[in-house]
């Protein structure tokens, strides 16, 4: 193997950085300034896993940290290798890779290459800083024939904005892009960086396996080590350490592991402690007293025992517990993942222990792809008003609330009007209705971390205690519902249809899309699917994947799709979607990297499925016409609902050529056979 250069690029690049007079920091210094928190970032990439996987040691070759005309800090990490190829090692869709198949670190890349390297301790200040955005800088080089250097630089910015991936700046075959005159220059290119959605989505998805992968660790973990840990302390710690440490910029600080003293005198205990951050946090956030109470009592619960606040060999449970948390998935609430983070808290710290005895398992979330159709189907854009009855973990109102920023996004170009609008419907356009205290405990966490939409989740019997106003602000209004977004639970009277009858009646318009067990509507729930048509149409019945809820529910659903406010006619068309073939497959193994694996244009399905509810045959492209028929039902019937293509057995002309053909072909090849059986 070559031998490595890598003192000789490290002096090459040192001295550029004297040239521009920077104040840089080289491997084994130490920033001594408080002034702009840069010791945060020493502590960052003490505290963050190393490059090897252990415990800190995570030594950048050179950083700096630099300032635009703006007076925004960016801090500079440098990586520096010295043999030619070793500059970043790239995955097929050209990004930094430094996670393996299994969403795992890869730390064989993240050591041998120097991109890959910096934006490693990168992530450890977006993982452990208030930094949103750090340029990462790998450089190596190798001497040629005549032993001249030759040098490769890999420029990358790591953000909040881009999940922590990175994307490349541009070429550069210096450093002097640092310098003074060149340095806003340098930082309008970075703000000018941008992924499409379609980008972004890809990287959503990408992020997701990785937090899968790291609740599945994080649950083995506690329920290995950890005893006398309930399934329900278990989701109340990360509900507590994740409110603790989100932070309200000047207000509340964030609850950093060092704040934790392991104390044991009344008041004092990191329990106490971490109470009181979560108080002071609820307390800014305006949070209604009865709703904050409730909070502080159900995690008190777990937070102030004996037993988790005593300590042993200088540490409690709950710091051990808490620095866990803190490590395995801080990252990704902090780089503003929009996804039903914590319904997939609930599936994990659920899902595979003694639970199917639990009244709770008929709380069943819906898939993040489940839960975006719902939302397309209900037609929510940015001025929607969304409502839920079942909340569970609010993941139908974080995918309403996703795809309502998105429309405002892409349709207002006044930024005060946006920021405006964004508040608007983070307040005021949403509301969801959760009866189980500990699931709704996670759906006011779920709009918490999504930026606070949890003002109108209300812990209330949706069916009895609901008059249809405002839970918080204007109390005394009606909120004006026209997008109606449902899982039911099955259990509940007429397969869940009881809350579709309830919700519909309170509306005056707008459109519903709900998932439901389909015996609900072959005459399972009669009473109310007739009474339903009564007053709304049905517009389309879809049949589902009957392994949608793998490994908690095996139930065929359908989604049904209703227009509010008007009268279903007997000779309304209904679109009836075969959607048992989504282009998923899906599996339940719970060490797979990945359980729902694309294998036929799961997108486009999706896609041409919202589109033909909306406009009909004419979007029909990948769907077969065995898979999407348009009839008739009975309004007065209501076990018509599940309806398929009929069969055409009328045989066809070339029905009979092909028998013929066939026969002939049979006859032949008797002959044929015979004649050779006799000649020998």
């Amino acid at each position: 193997m070559a031998q490595s250069i890598e003192p000789n690029i490290t002096e090459l690049a040192s001295g550029w950085l004297k040239s521009y007079e920077l104040d840089y920091k080289l491997e084994q210094e130490s920033f001594n300034s408080d002034l702009t928190n840069e010791h945060q970032i020493d502590k960052a990439l003490k505290e963050y896993e190393s490059k090897g996987g252990g415990k800190g040691g995570n030594r950048p070759d050179a950083k700096l940290l630099r300032s635009d005309k703006n007076l925004n800090y960016f801090p500079i990490l440098i990586e520096y290798k010295g043999i030619k190829g070793k500059l970043e090692k790239l995955n097929s869709d050209a990004q930094v890779e430094n996670k393996t198949a299994k969403s795992e670190p890869n730390y064989k890349n993240i050591k041998e290459f120097a991109v890959n390297g910096a934006v490693h301790y990168a992530n450890a200040l977006l993982h452990h800083t208030s930094y949103t955005d750090i340029i990462a800088i790998g450089m190596t080089g190798y001497k040629d024939a005549k032993g001249d250097i030759q040098h490769q630089i890999g420029v990358y910015f790591v953000s909040k904005s881009n999940l922590g991936v990175g994307q490349k700046v541009g070429d550069y075959s210096d450093f002097s892009f640092l310098a003074d005159e060149n340095f806003d220059a340098f930082i309008e290119k970075v703000k000018n960086l941008h992924l499409s959605s379609e980008e972004l989505d890809e990287l959503k998805a990408q992020k997701e396996k990785e937090i899968d992968a790291s609740l599945v660790k994080l649950n083995n973990h506690i329920y290995e080590n950890e005893k006398g840990l309930g399934e329900n302390d278990r989701v109340y710690l990360v509900a507590a350490s994740i409110i603790a440490t989100i932070g309200i910029a000047n207000k509340v600080p964030v609850l950093e592991k060092d704040d934790l003293k392991s104390q044991t005198y009344a008041g004092g205990t990191d329990g106490d402690i971490i109470i009181r951050r979560i108080t002071a946090f609820l307390n800014e956030k305006g949070i209604p007293q009865e709703k904050k109470e409730l909070i502080i009592r159900t995690l008190s619960n777990t937070l102030l025992t004996e037993n988790i606040n005593k300590v042993q060999d200088g540490e409690s449970q709950l710091k051990r517990v808490f620095s866990k948390i803190m490590d395995d998935i801080g990252i990704y609430y902090k780089i503003g993942l929009t996804t039903d983070f914590t319904g997939k808290l609930f599936n994990e710290m659920y899902g595979w222990l003694g639970f199917s005895q639990d009244k709770l398992n008929d709380v069943v979330l819906t898939p993040s792809y489940i839960a975006s159709t719902l939302v397309k189907l209900a037609r929510v854009h940015k001025d929607s008003y969304v409502w839920d009855f079942a909340t569970g973990s609010a993941g139908l109102l974080v995918a309403a609330m996703n795809e309502m920023l998105i429309d405002a996004k892409n349709s207002i170009t006044s930024p005060d009007e946006l920021t405006q609008k964004e508040m608007k419907i983070k307040a005021e356009q949403l509301l969801g209705l959760e009866l189980l205290s500990s699931v709704y405990m996670l759906a006011i966490l779920n709009m918490i971390l999504m930026g606070d939409g949890s003002s109108n989740i209300l812990n209330k019997d949706s069916l009895v205690d609901f008059d249809g106003n405002y839970g918080f602000g204007k109390t005394d209004e009606k909120f004006p519902a026209d997008a109606f977004v449902l899982n039911p639970p099955y259990s509940a009277d007429g397969n869940g249809m009881v809350f579709v009858q309830t919700a519909l009646n309170m509306m005056n318009k707008g459109y519903a899309a709900i998932i439901i067990q389909n015996s609900a509507g072959s005459g399972k729930a009669r009473e109310y699917t007739t009474s339903i048509l009564e007053k709304h149409t049905l517009v389309a019945s879809i049949k589902m994947p009957i392994d949608i809820f793998i490994g908690k529910a095996s139930v065929q659903t359908n989604i049904y799709v209703f227009k509010v406010g008007e009268k279903h006619h007997k000779d309304e068309m209904v679109k009836f979607i075969d959607f048992s073939n989504d282009g998923y497959a899906r599996s339940n193994r719970k060490k797979a990297s990945n359980n729902l694996k694309d294998t036929g244009n799961a997108k486009e399905r999706y896609k041409e499925l919202i589109d033909l509810v909306r406009f009909g045959k004419s979007k029909l492209n990948i769907f077969s016409d065995k898979e999407y028929y348009e009839g008739n039902i009975d309004p007065t019937n209501g076990a018509d609902w599940n309806q398929s293509a009929p069969i055409d057995t009328k045989p066809t002309l070339e029905d009979l050529k092909k028998t013929v053909s066939d026969y002939l072909a049979w006859e032949i090849s008797t002959l044929i056979k015979q004649r050779g059986d006799e000649g020998k």
